[in-house]
């Protein structure tokens, strides 16, 4: 079954938004066109409480971008984005919703960030999207969103932990920070992932 799984397209990520993804908002039109592709479409949600430890806000003196030690894990500070129930964790008003069967949030927990769509950072709580899919059939999964050398990163490494093949449609994607995502590719195509664009689907 040829799946795809649309990573965190929220309006905070999109050019005007608290933590926007360089050219963000051009991959919606992108991945409108390949939806009728796919037998499966599910998508991820940022979805912060106000108190989440990741945002440098809740750390008086603490900087957007500074690393802290949180619970363990080094944490990035980010810029207070995708809060519940607000405009800037609204899918693009552009992005086509009605093939998306699921929708899994992540990210809830105050205290641990989630950048995979099927964990959170520190692997000890699942959203149910691995299960799911292995209950729908799905094995060849492709990814596609915001931010590719983040979310879709790690949510791409945890599909082929969990024996799913992994497929980033570049073009479909943006980083949020373009220098390094060179590296990124290239770490995806040595554990295994493929690389390709939306006309090569």
């Amino acid at each position: 079954m040829k799946t795809l799984i649309i990573i965190d397209v929220q309006n905070d990520f999109i050019p005007g938004g608290s933590l926007a993804v360089p050219e963000g908002d051009q991959i919606v039109q992108v991945i409108n066109a390949m939806l009728p592709k796919f037998d499966l479409v599910v998508a991820t949600q940022d979805w912060h409480p106000s108190d989440h430890k990741s945002f440098a806000s809740n750390h008086p003196g603490k900087e957007v971008f500074e690393k802290i030690e949180l619970n363990g894990l080094t944490q990035q500070l980010w810029p207070n984005h995708c809060l519940r129930d607000s405009y800037g964790a609204q899918f693009h008003p552009e992005l086509e919703t009605k093939p998306i069967e699921a929708i899994f949030r992540k990210g809830m927990d105050p205290e641990i960030d989630s950048y995979s769509g099927f964990y959170d950072n520190g692997h000890k709580k699942s959203t149910g999207l691995a299960g799911y899919l292995k209950e729908k059939g799905a094995e060849d999964l492709n990814f596609c969103g915001l931010a590719a050398d983040i979310c879709i990163y790690f949510s791409l490494l945890d599909a082929l932990k969990e024996g799913f093949s992994a497929t980033l449609i570049e073009d479909a994607s943006k980083a949020l920070d373009t220098s390094g995502f060179t590296n990124i590719k290239e770490d995806i195509k040595e554990k295994g992932g493929k690389i390709i664009t939306s006309e090569e689907i």
